[in-house]
């Protein structure tokens, strides 16, 4: 098996910082040693640290949105779709240990000076609502009924995830995912 690049070493041990103890607490002196990597080559890849996690976010949402596409593209019901993306989001957080997203979590820790980050967090979490949309409007022939009920399911589903992280227990997904399939059946 091939060695990972100094650029994907970078990235995957920082990704794998940033998620564990969050992006402001982890510096790029430490990336660069876990990495095995030269200051230059860090710098050569990554001219920042912020742009470092530019790309983290970015790869976990390229893997996320590949989900959400298979889903979209698959043969079940709305509804079963809808418990196969909580499913998913329960399996996550208890393989995390209740980690959250690292999205809301990155954003926690950021400012509106990291336009790069905050743009990647943006995108992302407008890319989970367009899918609750999505979904919502397969199974709700009201076009602004289906908006507003996939914009509910959103927030549920954000709140599930939250609120799981904070209690490091995985009812809310549970309680989340039985409203969600309750608004889309109504």
């Amino acid at each position: 098996m091939r060695k990972a690049n100094a650029k994907e070493r970078i990235l995957k041990t920082a990704g794998e910082l940033f998620f564990q103890r969050g992006y402001s607490e982890v510096g790029v002196n430490e990336i660069i040693e876990r990495a095995g990597t030269a200051k230059a080559s860090f710098y050569q890849h990554y001219p920042s640290k912020e742009s470092l996690c530019e790309a983290w976010l970015k790869s976990i949402h390229e893997s996320s949105e590949a989900f959400r596409r298979e889903l979209l593209e698959g043969s079940g019901s709305p509804i079963t779709t809808l418990e196969r993306y909580f499913d998913q989001l329960e399996q996550f957080m208890i393989t995390s240990q209740f980690r959250g997203c690292p999205y809301s979590n990155t954003s926690a820790v950021s400012d509106e000076q990291c336009c790069g980050i905050t743009g990647q967090i943006r995108s992302h979490k407008e890319s989970i609502r367009h899918f609750f949309r999505t979904l919502s409007a397969r199974q709700i022939p009201d076009t602004e009924r289906a908006a507003e009920v996939g914009d509910r399911i959103f927030i549920l589903y954000s709140g599930a995830t939250g609120e799981a992280q904070n209690l490091k227990a995985i009812w809310p997904v549970h309680i989340a995912r039985a409203a969600a399939i309750e608004m889309l059946q109504a």
